[in-house]
């Protein structure tokens, strides 16, 4: 297995970084049963993603399969785990303290991922000095300050999306360097901004503008 850390990030397509969190997810299963060995046609069958793609996509790592082996599994989970970023801790707010935002705090999967969400942000009065899961909710008046003395560059994005903007550009303000937009919102940042748009309102649309196409889609009026 090839060192990964030489990779030009620059030069691997966005489709590709989409697929490796698949591949890492199935050698995952395969390491906690002490599967040694999978190649790349074991994958493709597994994930519905053709092995020449796969093993294309890896090869942006340097990681490359023996013939008639394949990939060796334990280091090739290490290698997409730490390429990924999922081997170290990132610290984010969390801007929005709703349902959504809320049920991000929960989410113990987000750790597993990188992911330490260590403060919830509201301008709601009743919330604001609570926890959620242990993590402690602020008023977002506080945002810059409790920035400057943690260093945290990450921020999630769960607000009403007409509020979205106005946030953004106080995230941007408060030297945040990412967004992860969980609003419908098509928020604008300085192009030195990582911005990432999660909108499940748009893949819910998607699923249903589907079913409607395949004749599946029982509808139920709403008033």
């Amino acid at each position: 297995m090839s060192d990964t850390r030489h990779t030009t990030r620059e030069m691997l397509p966005e489709p590709t970084l989409r697929r490796l969190p698949w591949y890492l997810a199935y050698v995952k299963t395969l390491d906690a049963k002490h599967v040694e060995h999978v190649s790349s046609t074991q994958i493709a069958k597994r994930l519905n993603v053709d092995a020449s793609q796969i093993a294309k996509d890896l090869s942006f790592l340097n990681i490359k399969g023996k013939t008639r082996i394949g990939y060796e599994v334990h280091p090739l989970t290490k290698a997409l785990n730490e390429f990924l970023g999922f081997k170290y801790r990132h610290n984010a707010f969390l801007v929005g303290t709703g349902s959504l935002g809320s049920a991000l705090m929960r989410d113990l999967g987000l750790q597993q991922y990188g992911l330490n969400i260590v403060a919830g942000f509201d301008v709601d009065p009743s919330i604001v000095g609570t926890t959620v899961a242990g993590i402690p909710i602020y008023d977002f008046n506080e945002l810059a300050a409790r920035q400057r003395s943690t260093g945290v560059s990450i921020a999630i994005v769960a607000v009403p999306f007409e509020n979205a903007q106005d946030v953004a550009n106080a995230l941007v303000e408060s030297n945040i360097k990412a967004i992860w937009n969980f609003t419908p919102y098509r928020i604008k940042v300085p192009r030195n901004i990582v911005l990432q748009n999660t909108s499940i309102y748009a893949d819910l649309a998607l699923m249903y503008n589907r079913m409607e196409q395949n004749g599946s889609n029982a509808k139920t009026a709403t008033k």
